[in-house]
């Protein structure tokens, strides 16, 4: 029993250790745009790049008036909002047409036609219907790029807020680093502990598993995309194929980090101390919910890669714990190590984000709930043989077919 005690934990120890090590040399190089550096306008031959920013939205009339407000008032002087609204069954697409009308009025009365260069226009789209062999997010991300005109295009989600520089900002970093995608991590605003403690894991685990210091590296294979702020030239974004080739994808924003790296192009990602900001959950179960869609089909939605990806996650994660509760003497160290590695990376998560580095105490409850949504979510696509995502269920077929 005992060699059993220093083998596991030595294996813990090696996992964490390693991964702390590698992220304090790392993360030191991901750059802060919300820095004074940063506070400048995008150097360009050519005057300020067009930037097209694509809003798609289904059932969000909670937010996406507040979103579509902080994307008009952007202080950068070349960009147009395109809102798609989605078959929604509430009153969005009401909303986005009250806000388009105001803004069309209120810059007549100024005398400044919408089509004015430092005036931003605001273009509305309703779909109806939803196409075959389409997922409605990626499809209303596709006839929103459809329209654009910009050289840049943003991809973002409606419930997320936009300080005034923050495209300037970004805009600014992109072009001084030659950059074809650009990744702006957001604030994740809780509300509850539990939501913290939710939070907390997560970014936790995404550190762990995706290593945003190598996102940078053409040789390395790390790769990033988050559905609140993707931003990528007009170029790049034709070269992959653009939204059509994730037509089917659950994960649309990490997959097009993927093939976008795949193809070669100079990816990066940056923290931006608050620049933007989303409330991505409501409660626990809120982070349950929309976990429960994703899971699977991170796993390519395969069985037997779920129930082994769950046996890993609640060994590495609740290992230490365990180990240092059963172990006895000296067998206990390698477990110390691997608990202190995982509290310095608390530590270091709690630099660029309001989460404090004490939720690393809740490690364990966090830890099986998260063991349980990756069970739950392949449960739940088995079940209904498929995904129902914003009330339309899509078959499972259909997304594995459409897997990237």
């Amino acid at each position: 029993m005992h060699y059993l005690h220093w083998i596991a934990g030595t294996i813990l120890a090696l996992a964490w250790f390693s991964r702390i090590v590698d992220a304090a040399f790392g993360m030191p190089s991901v750059a802060d745009i919300s820095t004074p550096e940063w506070d400048r306008h995008p150097l360009s031959a050519c005057g300020s790049r067009r930037v097209s920013i694509i809003v798609p939205a289904r059932n969000e009339e909670q937010d996406v008036e507040s979103c579509l407000t902080s994307l008009l008032n952007l202080d950068y002087d070349n960009y147009e909002v395109i809102a798609v609204d989605d078959r929604s069954t509430d009153r969005t697409g009401e909303i986005m047409d009250r806000m388009r009308s105001h803004l069309s009025l209120k810059q007549r009365e100024v005398g400044h036609p919408e089509s004015r260069r430092g005036n931003p226009t605001l273009q509305v789209m309703h779909h109806r219907q939803l196409p075959c062999g389409w997922l409605g997010k990626a499809h209303a991300m596709w006839t929103g790029s459809n329209q654009a005109t910009g050289d840049w295009l943003l991809f973002t989600d409606a419930d997320v807020l936009f300080k005034p520089d923050s495209i300037r900002r970004a805009l600014a970093y992109a072009e001084a680093e030659r950059a074809d995608h650009l990744v702006l991590f957001p604030e994740i605003i809780t509300k509850t502990p539990g939501e913290t403690m939710m939070i907390a894991f997560f970014q936790t685990m995404f550190v762990f598993g995706h290593r945003p210091w190598k996102v940078a590296d053409p040789k390395a294979k790390d790769h990033i995309g988050v559905g609140a702020f993707n931003l990528i030239r007009r170029p790049a974004y034709d070269a992959v194929g653009t939204y059509e080739r994730l037509r089917m994808e659950v994960l649309d924003d990490m997959r097009l980090g993927k093939i976008v790296k795949n193809a070669g192009f100079a990816q990066r990602n940056v923290f931006g101390g608050g620049l933007i900001s989303i409330h991505w959950a409501r409660g626990t179960a809120g982070v349950i919910d929309n976990l429960t869609k994703n899971f699977f089909a991170i796993l390519s939605f395969q069985w037997w890669r779920t129930l082994l990806s769950a046996f890993g996650l609640a060994f590495l994660n609740l290992g230490p714990f365990l180990g240092l509760c059963l172990a006895q003497g000296w067998e206990r160290l390698p477990y110390v190590i691997a608990l202190l590695s995982m509290f310095a990376i608390y530590a270091g998560i709690s630099r660029n984000s309001k989460i404090p580095p004490y939720y690393f105490l809740l490690h364990p409850v966090s830890s099986t709930l998260f063991t349980y949504i990756l069970i739950r979510s392949m449960v739940h696509a088995l079940r209904n043989d498929g995904i129902v995502w914003r009330g339309t269920k899509y078959p499972l077929e259909e997304l594995k077919k459409g897997l990237v």
